[in-house]
């Protein structure tokens, strides 16, 4: 592919709903550039995008797909996004690489959830906004309800700049209001027309509603136009691409991946009408400035998206802000001041990659083998450079994994840190209370995903797990008992004695108190039976949890010269503290979350109504600047280890939430009497 210039790359993000035609548009795009000589398909395994073998399996985009091609003299990187709220991360970092993105939505289905998560984070990026609506060819399509609910749920910025000529069997072909043009496929080849005349009157109040959307992106014309006067067509597109790159107008394109109609038109005004790399505004750094996308510097950028190739190894996907980047250039990590030296330089179309001599200021390029930068990254000439981290969404998916053969259990630790290195939707933590390996995620579709990858790649086979809740056990009344162990074996014997008070300490957990006087207890045994107590408050009392919030003196006792020893008093302390517990009238605390959902206003009533079953209570309300609703309440930990999954399925998925274990408060009964007989069940005790 040939070199360009800032002003001559346009990068675009595709995203939407799953099986709205987000990878058909794409191969669309490529085939009509000529960078493939077919339309590839996800539904039979063979898109150009969607190769991976796990893709070609599920039949949708999982991981974000670069393609480059050129249109009109000017290349442009289309991000093909995937569609699933499991692997929302990939659309969001490849919005952040990008100025602008194309929601794709499908012509009967309309807006989704997807579309209207997207569309909020679109904002936060500053991305000038395009809407495709595909399948128009497809039954029960309706152009004019699908432009209706555009506006009232998106505003009256959205209108369309190419409508339909005719729909679902009818269609032929698609208006282009800003040229005033038909444009249709024939026989693979696209062809301009006159509008036909039935359509002249629609195609006009499409155009007048243009015009008046987009007036106000420039004074002085706007003034014109209000004073009636007629814009020239050079004054027509230039207020669109001002209101476009502004973000005051999103145009509507109309068409079909599946016959290319409306395609080319979309192709062209990607080059005349969407914003360029410098034209997108200054990207802010950590420290508070702001730097411009051009050549006025040495080489700058940061990696927005790692991929873990098992024949190719780490590709690092690369956005290029300042200077000029070139195969042998080094640049240096900023959070580990690390020099890392590009060896190649590549663009991609899917899986295959093609080597570059340059990457300009703006540019989309792929870098093979980089030693440790990942995802997040920014790498410099001088190493002193942090552009913004990408906000990617926390994972709250969690579950327990463990290999099905324990033999497998470090290389399966392997696999899965290396996962979370390059994902930050991925994380992977040792709960050593719980004795579990957690994997956290954005939903159950990422989890299997990477379950069989590992199968896959290495044959290994893991069990998927609840989390354990770390529950905690404590008492209420003061207690004392005595603690005595004494054992003759021939020879020398154990002998240990000890009296122990416990009594609540709430909030300031484990407190040990040494009241022995007159040498009821040697000195030197006194901490073997702190450890001893607190070996016990290690293993629970109920229901195997530990104990917590207890003060515990020793305050009698005696011991033999000859057989007490250390181990002798741990045995006897243990004894002692676990018959005062059973005295003092032991209880089990649950963990409790604070938990924040936002959501549509429509689902208040659902989502609080779901919190009381939860045994949960509502503690605030709130409203955001986009006027979603904003709703605080505190619930047991164990009611919402899985809510990622259960959140979306009360929405729609629409909501998203934020979750922080804070706490302790006591289980009620049902709940601490399950939790015992679970453990006596499984010590093999009886009820």
């Amino acid at each position: 592919m040939a070199d360009f210039t800032t002003d001559k790359v346009r990068n675009v993000v595709l995203v939407g709903q799953d099986g709205a035609g987000k990878t058909s548009l794409a191969e669309a795009m490529l085939y009509l550039c000529g960078r493939t000589d077919r339309m590839g398909t996800t539904s039979d395994g063979k898109s150009n995008l969607d190769y991976d073998p796990e893709e070609i399996k599920r039949k949708f985009t999982i991981s974000t797909s670069l393609a480059s091609m050129t249109h009109m003299n000017n290349k442009i990187n289309v991000l093909d996004t995937s569609g699933s709220p499991d692997f929302v991360g990939e659309p969001i970092a490849a919005m952040y690489a990008s100025e602008s993105a194309i929601f794709v939505i499908d012509a009967v289905a309309g807006p989704q959830t997807m579309m209207v998560k997207l569309w909020e984070n679109t904002v936060n990026a500053s991305l000038a906004r395009i809407i495709f609506v595909n399948h128009i060819d497809r039954e029960n399509s309706d152009f004019d309800a699908i432009i209706k609910t555009l506006t009232d749920d998106f505003g009256k910025r959205v209108g369309p700049v190419t409508i339909p000529i005719g729909v679902a069997e009818d269609f032929k072909g698609i208006i282009d209001i800003i040229h005033m043009k038909a444009r249709y496929i024939k026989d693979g080849k696209d062809v301009v027309e006159d509008i036909p005349a039935d359509m002249a009157d629609e195609a006009q109040m499409y155009r007048d509603q243009l015009i008046e959307s987009i007036a106000e992106s420039d004074d002085e014309l706007m003034m014109k136009y209000l004073d009636g006067g007629e814009l020239e067509q050079e004054e027509v597109e230039f207020l669109l691409r001002e209101a476009i790159e502004m973000g005051l107008f999103m145009p509507v394109y109309v068409g079909s991946t599946l016959t290319l109609e409306g395609v080319p038109n979309l192709l062209d005004d990607i080059v005349v009408f969407f914003p360029a790399p410098n034209k997108h505004g200054s990207i802010p750094t950590e420290d508070g400035n702001t730097v411009k996308i051009g050549v006025q510097s040495a080489p700058s950028g940061y990696v927005f998206k790692t991929l873990s190739d098992p024949y190719v190894g780490r590709l690092s996907f690369f956005k290029i802000i300042t200077g000029s980047l070139k195969p042998g250039d080094e640049l240096i990590c900023y959070r580990n001041q690390r020099k890392e030296r590009i060896a190649h330089l590549y663009t991609m179309l899917g899986s295959k990659t093609e080597d570059m001599t340059v990457g300009c200021p703006g540019d989309i390029v792929v870098i093979p083998k980089f030693a440790d930068a990942r995802t997040n990254d920014t790498l410099s000439f001088t190493g002193k450079v942090k552009y913004y981290d990408i906000p990617f969404p926390e994972p709250l998916y969690p579950v327990a994994i463990e290999a099905a053969n324990k033999k497998d259990e470090d290389k399966m630790g392997d696999f899965f840190a290396r996962a979370a290195e390059i994902d930050p939707c991925v994380k992977l933590l040792r709960n050593e209370e719980t004795h579990q390996t957690i994997l956290a995620t954005l939903g159950e579709g990422a989890v299997e995903l990477l379950k069989s990858r590992l199968k896959d790649r290495s044959g290994i086979d893991i069990n998927i797990l609840k989390p354990r809740v770390p529950y905690r056990e404590t008492i209420r009344k003061t207690a004392e008992a005595q603690g005595r162990h004494k054992k003759q074996t021939g020879g020398a014997g154990q002998f240990g004695d000890c009296w122990l008070r416990v009594e609540p300490n709430p909030g300031a957990g484990y407190e040990f108190v040494d009241e022995i006087v007159g040498g009821k207890i040697p000195r030197q045994f006194i901490p073997a039976v702190d450890k001893g107590v607190a070996a016990a408050m290690e293993e629970g009392y109920l229901a195997g949890y530990p104990m917590v919030d207890i003060k515990v003196a020793v305050y009698d006792g005696s011991y033999h010269p000859v057989d007490s020893n250390e181990m002798a008093f741990k045995t006897a302390a243990r004894i002692g503290f676990r018959a005062a517990v059973e005295k003092a009238d032991p209880y089990i605390l649950e963990p409790m979350a604070n938990v924040e959902v936002t959501a549509s206003d429509k689902f208040d009533g659902t989502i609080m109504s779901d919190f009381s079953s939860r045994r949960g209570r509502v503690t605030g309300m709130d409203h955001d600047e986009l006027g979603n609703t904003i709703i605080k309440a505190r619930v047991p930990y164990a009611e919402v280890v899985t809510y990622a999954k259960d959140l979306r399925s009360l929405t729609r998925g629409n909501g998203s939430f934020t979750i922080e274990v804070d706490g302790y408060e006591e289980a009620p009964y049902d709940v601490a009497q399950k939790l015992i007989e679970e453990y006596k069940a499984s010590r093999g005790e009886s009820k």
